[in-house]
């Protein structure tokens, strides 16, 4: 059974953010909120969480998982960023994006993708994850809290919070909550590892980026 921290939206209690990095930097997992869909993460350097978390999710090797930075400066240190990327990254940080990126040898191989040698990342703009990346001091794993089921199907997606956590009590270690319902909309991708600027997934935020990139043009 999962132990549960209710959470302030925009003033985590730093005890509480304490309690749930000593646990996370001991291996646990955890269901959390996100600026996007709520999320099964890990410290990103613990090697038998995330083993957990690609159990979790039923992701084969060559799946690469995403993972939440604090900041641009913080992303540079796990990822190769070049000055274009740079200066669109910097724009969208922090919001509802994920950019996939070469990654530096800072990145444990179970979260690369294994043939490109690249990553996502993403940074939030959200209090509870910004508070958890600040006192944890490393990234933490962020993949969707849909969970495919034996037929390949994900009969997570569309539950309420109280749904959704009663079906991950017994699967996470940790659930966290701050009072947000559970979004349903998933983050933009957007992939700087070719010459050109790709757009993979239209998610949250497209819109506004859309935008902006039309006025740039």
């Amino acid at each position: 059974m999962a132990k549960v921290y209710s959470l302030h939206p925009k003033n985590p209690q730093p005890r509480s953010v304490q309690e749930i990095c000593k646990e996370l930097q001991g291996g646990a997992i955890m269901l959390y909120p996100t600026d996007t869909v709520y999320a099964i993460g890990c410290d990103l350097n613990v090697k038998s969480a995330v083993e957990r978390v690609r159990k979790l999710k039923q992701l084969s090797n060559d799946k690469p998982l995403t993972f939440l930075c604090s900041s641009l400066s913080n992303i540079s240190d796990y990822a190769i960023v070049s000055d274009e990327a740079y200066r669109i990254m910097k724009r969208l940080i922090p919001g509802p994006y994920t950019f996939l990126l070469p990654a530096t040898k800072l990145v444990p191989k179970l979260v690369v993708d294994p043939k490109r040698k690249t990553t996502g990342i993403r940074v939030p703009d959200n209090p509870v994850c910004q508070a958890l990346l600040q006192e944890l001091t490393n990234p933490i794993i962020s993949t969707s809290a849909h969970l495919p089921n034996g037929e390949g199907e994900f009969p997570t997606i569309g539950l309420e919070n109280a749904k959704l956590f009663d079906e991950l009590d017994k699967m996470v270690d940790l659930i966290i909550e701050d009072g947000s319902d559970v979004g349903f909309e998933v983050s933009t991708i957007l992939d700087f590892t070719h010459e050109q600027l790709e757009i993979v997934r239209k998610g949250l935020g497209w819109e506004e980026l859309q935008h902006w990139i039309d006025v740039e043009n």
